[in-house]
């Protein structure tokens, strides 16, 4: 049981994280668990409790906070019409599939794999955040039929193994097939909510041994419980920051920071120095 001493500094900290991912969340659209994720991995390893199954707790609780803190941003965006629900309801779908197809294999994973693979993508997400411009465009609208049937369930299925909540694919994907850049993020809120929900559910049921106290399947109850407070607040927040200013210089500020984070897992993941 850990004391007050140990307690109060954790919970402040956890605080401090979900008010920073929800912003993140509404302002980027790149989807709070990017941060959240490695943030939960060296709090809990950082109590004692780092195993081989550490990442799936990590990924679900995540996923958990995506649901409450995906509602606000979308909620909030949508009052500003921001929303294309078309995009929504035609991807909703296979990103759903994929995202449960994500659990059965995230369960069936050490958390060395899984943190190389989040450090892959998060490098290649952060290089683009850094890199990628606005002008590229692949073509004028969404992919729809056989390629819409292929992306959208690759979507959901890396979006769970990094415990994100879409956003880092799904902007990507919108503003290279001609969708506005408000518009993209608002919309890649929705597909936060599409990912969270069926994963969370399915990461109930799986089993995870040495897991930190109070966790219900994968997810850590109190740590979900803790950072949501802050997040429902500051999703809102992120919103009115992404409608009110260009967001591009912060967007290249978090592309570095991402990166190194992605670095830093990537020699956890190998057992680097």
């Amino acid at each position: 049981m850990l004391d007050f001493a140990t307690l109060a500094p954790l919970v402040l900290l956890l605080l401090a994280i979900g008010a920073f991912a929800g912003v993140l969340a509404g302002l980027l659209g790149v989807g709070g668990g990017i941060v959240l994720v490695p943030a939960f991995y060296y709090t809990f390893s950082g109590m004692g409790y780092e195993s081989g199954e550490l990442m799936q707790v990590c990924l679900a609780t995540s996923l958990a906070t995506i649901i409450v803190t995906s509602s606000r941003s979308v909620m909030s965006h949508n009052k500003k019409g921001a929303v294309d629900w078309g995009i929504l309801r035609s991807w909703a779908p296979g990103i759903a599939i994929g995202a449960v197809i994500g659990v059965l294999v995230a369960a069936g994973l050490r958390s060395a794999t899984l943190q190389g693979i989040f450090g892959v993508l998060a490098f290649f997400i952060g290089l683009y955040m850094l890199f990628g411009k606005i002008s590229w465009k692949l073509a004028d609208e969404m992919p729809g039929g056989p390629l819409r049937a292929v992306l959208s369930p690759i979507v959901g299925f890396l979006s769970v193994l990094m415990g994100i909540g879409g956003g880092s694919f799904g902007v990507p994907i919108m503003t290279l097939h001609g969708v506005p850049i408000h518009r993209a993020v608002a919309t890649a809120a929705g597909f936060g909510l599409i990912i969270a929900l069926p994963s969370v559910i399915a990461f109930l049921f799986v089993d995870v041994a040495h897991a930190p106290p109070y966790t219900l399947g994968a997810v850590n109850i109190p740590t979900f419980l803790i950072v949501i407070l802050t997040t429902t607040l500051t999703a809102p927040l992120g919103v009115k920051i992404a409608h009110a200013l260009d967001p591009k210089p912060l967007k290249r500020a978090f592309g570095v920071f991402l990166t190194l984070v992605a670095l830093n897992m990537l020699r956890k993941a190998f057992g680097l120095f």
